[in-house]
């Protein structure tokens, strides 16, 4: 907690979509735990649909989808030694660690009825590109969930929450996770029932159309991109096995829950397709 509000305290001069921290109380005696208070940002936050009162049409929800991927350039663009963050992660061998630590933990939560996901390790292992050269802020959740759009102009972002996963890193490692949320409008019935956000409306890009975005405004050269989705989609099935082993072993009694171990395999069937057509 005392480092999420440190990021939001030190990024916030060179990224103002951060919410402002006013104090951080590691007295427990106050109310029960550990606390920090940020200023509240009042907008509106997206679920899995555009609401139909915002009134975007297809061009201004292209505008919307820019607006996210541009607030996503910038972030990665901040200079995080300026903002005394420099200590904030180890952004050398980042992309090795991620693929074994997300290996790691993807074992340690196997279940009898998971996928052992073999071909893909595999796959993520022999195709691994070096670091980027230029590292940068990872915010390792950047979704429409975790942003708050100006209710007077909803094609503008105004506030980028939910830090808590912030490292440094390959700033193209963050853009596969971000992917991996990303269901379009052509993907199939089964897909679209992973969908939590509105990125299959009229206007929004395609997969392929926000890697393009990201790079023409990034002046990032992507030719690898099918690494990166990839990856994506192996930590996505690593936290939705995490959550499903909680389940399997009756430490949670969400039944929701039971739905996690056929999502996992989704993500597999999805890497394996990717990987079929890669020219990696």
């Amino acid at each position: 907690m005392g480092r999420e509000f440190r990021i939001l305290n030190q990024l916030r001069d060179g990224f103002p979509y951060c919410p402002k921290a006013y104090v951080h109380c590691t007295d427990e005696s106050v109310i029960g735990a550990e606390f920090y208070v940020m200023e509240r940002v009042k907008g509106i936050i997206l679920r899995s649909d555009l609401p139909p009162e915002l009134g975007l049409d297809a061009a201004k929800t292209e505008a919307l989808c820019k607006s996210f991927i541009d607030r996503f350039v910038e972030l990665h663009q901040v200079d995080y030694n300026a903002c005394g963050l420099g200590d904030l992660g180890k952004p050398e061998g980042y992309v090795a660690r991620q693929i074994k630590g997300w290996s790691e933990r993807y074992e340690k939560a196997l279940t009898p009825d998971a996928p052992h996901w073999e071909k893909v390790k595999a796959w993520l292992n022999d195709k691994m590109p070096a670091d980027h050269p230029t590292s940068s802020i990872v915010h390792n959740d950047y979704r429409f969930d975790n942003v708050i759009l100006d209710p007077d102009n909803p094609m503008q972002i105004i506030g980028v929450l939910d830090w808590e996963l912030t490292t440094l890193g390959d700033p193209l490692m963050d853009l596969g996770n971000t992917l991996a949320y990303w269901i379009e409008a052509d993907d199939p019935a089964p897909v679209q029932l992973m969908r939590r956000q509105p990125s299959h409306a009229p206007g929004m890009l395609t997969r392929r159309e926000f890697v393009d975005y990201y790079a023409e405004r990034s002046g990032i050269r992507i030719d690898n991109f099918d690494f990166y989705y990839t990856y994506g989609l192996f930590r996505l099935a690593g936290i939705v096995q995490q959550i499903y082993y909680r389940f399997y072993h009756g430490q949670t009694q969400d039944k929701r829950f039971a739905q996690f171990i056929h999502m996992n395999k989704l993500l597999e069937q999805m890497s394996l397709q990717v990987i079929a057509k890669s020219s990696l």
